[in-house]
């Protein structure tokens, strides 16, 4: 299972700057958020990265995350490189996990960050979840089941 670090760094090789498609850290964290919740929702329950989603004021944060990029501030995060290979020379993030991953992308990337915080602040995991506390992946699985079942 991948860590959230290497979702995080994945999309951030997949980005553009300077366009629609570049990453804020506000906007890193939803993606995130919505990469969790689609692969749970197509995977049984089971969730892409074992780190927790905590109920911020802005939306659904990773700590680590936030802590790792927020010096860019309301700024663009530089495109990163990422190698998908561990040092056994095995794929880190699964073909399965990146077609969920890219599908998020495709869905979710040209939106800017407060977009996609609005967008979080109309969904259960975050309504129903106390602030600063840890989002239920149950509630995860249940609100993008539900969606999926609409699709």
């Amino acid at each position: 299972m991948p860590k959230v670090e290497h979702v995080a760094s994945y999309l951030l090789s997949v980005s553009n700057p300077g366009t629609e498609w570049s990453i804020t850290p506000l906007k890193l964290q939803k993606l995130l958020y919505y990469c969790q919740g689609w692969h749970m929702a197509f995977n049984k329950g089971e969730p892409l990265f074992t780190e927790n989603l905590e109920a911020w004021e802005h939306g659904p944060v990773n700590p680590d995350i936030y802590f790792k990029y927020k010096h860019h501030r309301y700024l663009t995060i530089p495109k990163e490189h990422f190698e998908n290979k561990n040092s056994k020379g095995k794929p880190i993030i699964k073909q399965r996990q990146l077609d969920i991953i890219n599908t998020v992308w495709d869905t979710y990337g040209q939106f800017d960050g407060k977009y996609l915080e609005e967008l979080t602040h109309q969904e259960e995991p975050w309504i129903v979840t106390p602030k600063n506390a840890v989002i239920d992946k149950r509630k995860l699985l249940q609100f993008f089941s539900q969606l999926a079942q609409k699709a």
